[in-house]
């Protein structure tokens, strides 16, 4: 990932945390449907790792929100 995006991919994992969170979803959970595993969306939630928009909007439609939320800053 570009160290011009990190903040980006900072808000983007903070956003996934709160909405698997606000799901009761572990991360392995996420992981299990992304078909990936608990360390892949740690390192996500981190900004540890860049994802692509065809992730982005899985995540998204795993989470039931829209995928400009898991971009968009907390107010």
């Amino acid at each position: 990932m570009a160290p011009a995006y990190r903040e980006h991919y900072r808000i983007m994992g903070l956003n996934i945390a709160y909405y698997r969170n606000l799901r009761d979803m572990s991360q392995e959970q996420l992981g299990d449907k992304l078909n990936s595993n608990q360390s892949y969306v740690s390192r996500i939630e981190r900004a540890s790792v860049g994802i692509s928009m065809d992730k982005l909007f899985r995540i998204s439609e795993i989470l039931n929100v829209e995928p400009y939320l898991l971009l968009k800053p907390k107010d």
